[in-house]
């Protein structure tokens, strides 16, 4: 039982530490092209545009081109009677540095804006204003309108903004409450394939990362957000790093910039500095330890805890000391001085600051995939031309790579062509590689088929051409000159090949080639039109009018019946009621009629709801009328 605990404490500590290693990282390339989209923004033509970029070029402490254009911007957008206006002007104006702005006359629209029946957002916007103008705050007054705001919108944005306020508010006041929200937007959080950590949108989550870590260093606690969700968090921010929107860019900067400079939780990066590829050229693994945005840890000590092979579960190497590199934060391992195998190999890491630091997160749970590649040699290459029936010696011509074989080869119906030959590391060991191709391509008209060599299981390679079964299913019998080629290459191969080691004629059966080739595979077919069935022979014109005819004779004998039986309208009630119902009983067949001719269902059951309504209250009428005269009579 003891064992069985111990070993799922294992399993789950592996897979905790699996998540504790951010999958990426705001290198200095990506810190680059973020400054251009800041700096690409002006000429301004959006205020909040030019908020975000002047507030992201001072997150990169990076001059801001045409500071004093952009302030000028500034003055002429600024709207005084809209907190929000006046909230992005400041903010940017003060970054700016030198630009002061005359909103004199919106110290009273920002403190009015602060009361019980505005939100969350409206609320930050005024006291962020009020703040940056230096301008008293009145904490209570400010207390009991977020507090009234966040009992009507308590969702992630609103949260998050509250965190905020209460950064802003005076020391002395009393936050803890709002600290506690913390935790609650951490539980609304969408998690994804266990790497990555988000709500709706990423200003959502960058603002909420970024209040959250300000508001644990005001009231000096750790924020109720665990290694992994911060890890987590950190990854669906930087996932968005390639954004090129100015909104989008700032806040991948302002979340970042949070993960790497707060008080609580730094997470730790392991990142390839330069290729992932080890050669004989480029021996050294090289791995930068750093912060997210790229920046020095100060003295680390570094190993690789672990170097295996992708495929295998042997550790080519185990705790290995890495050495520091020229460049700040980066340390290098030689690694060609192992005599590793060419292929990809996972290298586990691990760091120890020299003075210890409790907010880096994922010292122990680097990871890094490198490749060590290799030069190739083709060895015993030969080329044979091998009778079927085997009773004539083969014909075997042997080359040296990269040279062609002079003397011209041929090949019948009757014979196969066969290349065999060996591929070996810079070592001599052997070696298989993904791409073996052999290409014959016709001299004359350009065709070209292309074939795989397979290896045995001596890692010989051999590829085998029976030219006459070819010549049917792949070179549609054209005999003539090709030239054989050899196609090697490999992910971990740095000189692939593309060899021209022999000319081939190949000459296929007689009989075939007066064979027209079929050229219509790739051709248009014939249109198809569809034909429908031809219609059943129908009876003559005589027939038809006759039943036509004959559908009228009950009705012309009802007539003679009446007729003859002294049929009168004497007794007839001259009411509206008996008007009316016969009238009714007249459009109901005539419905009836036009439901055959132009109506469909639905129409005519529409219709007949409204007259056959009425029908029947002149119907129910007419018979009480009828019934009533009968009893008087009686």
């Amino acid at each position: 039982m003891a064992k069985g605990v111990t070993l799922l404490i294992v399993l789950v500590c592996g897979v905790v530490g699996q998540a504790l290693s951010p999958l990426y990282i705001l290198s200095l390339d990506d810190q680059a092209k973020l400054k251009a989209v800041f700096e690409q923004a002006q000429p301004f033509t959006d205020l909040a545009n030019a908020h975000y970029s002047i507030l992201g070029l001072k997150l990169f402490s990076a001059t801001i081109p045409k500071a004093q254009e952009a302030c000028t911007y500034l003055k002429a957008t600024v709207d005084t009677s809209n907190v929000q206006s006046v909230y992005h002007a400041t903010s940017a104006a003060k970054a700016l540095g030198n630009c002061q702005l005359q909103v004199s006359s919106a110290q009273q629209v920002l403190s009015t804006a602060i009361n019980d029946s505005t939100d969350v957002a409206t609320i930050f916007y005024a006291v962020s204003a009020l703040t940056t103008l230096g301008l008293q705050i009145n904490a209570a007054d400010v207390i009991k309108a977020l507090d009234a705001a966040l009992k009507k919108d308590d969702g992630v944005l609103a949260s998050s903004y509250a965190l905020h306020i209460a950064n802003m508010l005076p020391k002395d006041t009393n936050v803890d409450k709002y600290f506690e929200l913390i935790e609650d937007v951490v539980a609304q959080a969408d998690e994804v394939d266990e790497k990555y950590l988000q709500f709706d949108s990423l200003g959502h989550t960058a603002i909420f990362v970024d209040g959250a870590y300000k508001l644990a260093a005001k009231v000096d606690k750790t924020p109720l957000i665990t290694e992994d969700q911060a890890v987590m968090f950190a990854n669906y921010v930087l996932s968005r790093k390639s954004t090129q929107t100015v909104r989008n860019a700032y806040y991948v900067l302002l979340a970042t910039k949070a993960f790497s400079s707060n008080k609580f939780q730094i997470p730790v990066s392991f990142a390839l500095s330069g290729s992932m590829a080890i050669s004989s050229t480029e021996p050294s693994l090289q791995v930068r330890v750093s912060n997210l945005m790229a920046g020095d840890l100060g003295k680390l000590t570094v190993k690789a805890t672990s170097v295996t092979i992708r495929d295998g579960n042997d550790a080519h190497l185990s705790n290995t000391a890495m050495t520091a590199a020229k460049e700040p934060s980066v340390y290098q391992l030689n690694l060609l001085q192992s005599k590793p195998a060419p292929g990809f190999y996972n290298v586990e890491l691990e760091a120890s600051p020299a003075k210890p630091d409790k907010r880096l997160i994922g010292l122990g749970d680097g990871l890094v995939v490198v490749k060590v590649t290799t030069e190739v040699a083709v060895e015993n290459v030969e080329v044979s031309i091998v009778d079927k029936d085997q009773s004539i010696t083969a014909k075997t011509v042997k080359v040296v790579h990269p040279r062609k074989i002079d003397k011209g080869l041929e090949a019948d119906h009757h014979q196969n062509v066969v290349l065999k030959f060996n591929l070996r590391d810079k070592s001599g060991q052997p070696i298989t590689v993904h791409q073996t191709f052999v290409r014959l391509a016709n001299l004359k008209t350009g065709q070209e088929v292309i074939f795989t060599a397979e290896a045995d299981t001596s890692k010989t390679y051999k590829f085998n051409l029976d030219v006459a079964e070819s010549g049917r299913d792949y070179f549609q019998y054209l005999s003539g000159k090709y030239t054989l080629e050899l196609i090697v290459g490999d992910a971990v191969v740095q000189n692939p090949l593309l060899w021209n080691l022999a000319d081939v004629v190949l000459k296929f059966p007689d009989e075939a080639e007066a064979k027209p080739v079929d050229k219509t595979r790739y051709t248009a077919k014939p249109e198809i039109i569809h034909q429908f069935r031809k219609p059943e022979k129908r009876p003559s014109v005589m027939v038809s009018n006759a039943f036509s005819v004959l559908v009228f004779v009950p009705l012309i004998m009802l007539f003679g019946v009446w007729a003859k039986l002294g049929v009168n309208l004497k007794n007839f009630p001259a009411s509206p009621s008996a008007i009316g119902f016969h009238v009714g009983l007249a459009a109901i067949f005539g419905l009836f009629y036009c439901y055959w001719c132009y109506l469909n269902m639905f129409q005519t059951l529409r219709y007949l709801s409204v007259i056959g309504f009425f029908t029947f209250i002149c119907g129910h009428r007419l018979l009480s009328h009828i019934a009533a005269s009968k009893s008087k009579r009686h």
